[in-house]
């Protein structure tokens, strides 16, 4: 493997010191560079789990930094899950309550209080390359600089295989272009690539690392989901053949993993020219993803779903001067990097921002922050999770599930009907209702005229009769 890395000239970033342990302060106003990638599983990193995957950029910062190994995105009511997720994220509100959502207040829609205007008005200089369709434009319209990139259109500019590089191209750019600044402000980049969601087309270079024929299935592989969960023909599901095959569950994670590679060779062109312009030692790194994704688990193909290698579950990993070093096992949402990176810039968070600051455990200060974590697709599935058990609600066929996932993280055998377990299905039920009430979900968690819970995997002549 290292000698594939040096052929294709992979760029690892030389050790550089982060303190480790409690630390005690943070810098004053550092720069912040969030890279949020899309679809990006939580184990879609070498260091994150998967042993074939080659991230040795992006694995620098969870062997320096801190690892969130429970951080999700809240919600969704619409198949492109990445459009909540992202505007939650820059605004901080929850899934109900995002400008233009059934919950929303009058002030979710004013741009002084989405999160770029914010670090501005603190001092900022925010910049913005990539991903917009699905990816709150309203939000990004705010940025001093945003430079859209979606890498879906046919001209030579917007070349899928090529988007990451682009990427590291101009923000490289923009890094030299303040060294003649001696006065120069802090900077606030929002990097969004759009990838490895499909379709996953990487460098050559990339994809000559990936031999389909000797990727592992996942260990909650199967051919077909056991039940209809209410989304089973969504336009990612369609991406692959009913029942799921081997072969191409095999392809389409070597061609996903070929994507996170090729990203992470050009993340690390962007942190070699961090230290060229002296900004490394004052510049705080956030690496997540959007939303997750399933890659054959269950038989399933999309993150339509609240499995923990679905579509909620997301990788978030912190590094840089004052961070600790570690993995935290608190349950956070992507909507808490609101307030934590205005706790970073050192100003406040507005009225109606709902995220909490993970500074304090990222200080070393604390190592919790709430109890219980729900999350909700459509009004189809709803779910909760405590720091060993998982309820999944399936509202439409009056289906539960139960997961013990200290000993069942891939949630492979369902716990639900086992008297034993009767009392945590209560107790969990209740949790999930209390989480409800408080995001403003009215959703009913049962329905007295259930839709039948088998299901049969359409044939290729029903699919093109359906809606994309």
């Amino acid at each position: 493997m290292r000698c594939i890395l040096r052929q294709i000239s992979i760029t690892l970033i030389a050790a550089t010191a982060v303190p480790s342990g409690y630390a005690d302060t943070l810098p004053k106003q550092p720069n912040i560079l969030h890279i949020h990638a899309d679809d990006h599983r939580a184990d879609g990193l070498h260091a994150l789990g998967n042993s074939i995957l080659q991230t040795p950029n992006l694995d620098w910062l969870v062997e320096h930094g801190m690892t969130f190994n429970h951080c999700y995105t809240m919600g969704s009511m619409i198949g492109a899950v990445c459009t909540p997720s992202r505007t939650m994220m820059l605004t901080g509100r929850s899934w109900l309550r995002i400008p233009k959502a059934p919950g929303a207040s009058p002030m979710a829609s004013n741009p002084q209080t989405f999160l770029p205007r914010v670090m501005q008005a603190a001092g900022y200089q925010t910049w913005h390359m990539g991903k917009a369709g699905n990816g709150f434009p309203a939000g990004l319209r705010e940025f001093q600089t945003s430079i859209i990139d979606d890498a879906s259109g046919p001209t030579p500019q917007n070349d899928r295989a090529h988007c990451s590089e682009r990427l590291a191209d101009r923000t490289i750019d923009f890094l030299k272009s303040r060294n003649a600044n001696s006065a120069r402000k802090p900077f606030y980049i929002y990097l969004a690539p759009p990838v490895p969601h499909d379709p996953r087309s990487a460098e050559p270079r990339f994809h000559q690392l990936y031999n389909a024929a000797k990727i592992t299935l996942p260990a909650a592989f199967m051919p077909v989901h056991p039940f209809d969960n209410g989304e089973m023909t969504v336009r990612d599901e369609k991406l692959a053949p009913w029942p799921r095959t081997e072969a191409d569950t095999k392809q389409q994670i070597a061609d996903y993993d070929s994507c996170v590679t090729g990203l992470d060779y050009h993340v690390g062109r962007i942190f070699e020219q961090l230290k060229a312009s002296g900004e490394w030692d004052n510049t705080i790194i956030v690496f997540t993803g959007d939303n997750g994704l399933s890659l054959g688990e269950h038989g399933l193909f999309g993150k339509q779903n609240l499995y923990e290698f679905g579509g909620m579950h997301v990788p978030c990993v912190i590094a840089g001067p004052g961070i600790s070093k570690g993995k935290s096992d608190a349950l956070i949402y992507l909507m808490d990097l609101f307030p934590t990176l205005t706790d970073l810039a050192g100003t406040k968070a507005p009225d109606g921002v709902e995220g909490k600051s993970i500074v304090p455990i990222l200080t070393g200060k604390s190592t919790k922050l709430r109890n219980t974590l729900y999350t909700a697709y459509r009004n189809c599935q709803r779910a909760v999770r405590d720091d060993r058990w998982k309820l999944i609600r399936y509202p439409l066929i009056n289906k539960v599930q139960l997961f013990d996932l200290a000993s069942d993280p891939h949630e492979m055998h369902d716990l639900a009907e086992m008297s034993e377990h009767a009392a945590q299905v209560v107790t969990l039920t209740q949790s999930l209702e209390k989480a409800m009430t408080s995001y403003g979900d009215h959703a009913p968690l049962t329905t007295p005229n259930p839709k039948p819970a088998n299901w049969t995997p359409p044939t290729e002549k029903k699919l093109k009769t359906q809606k994309p």
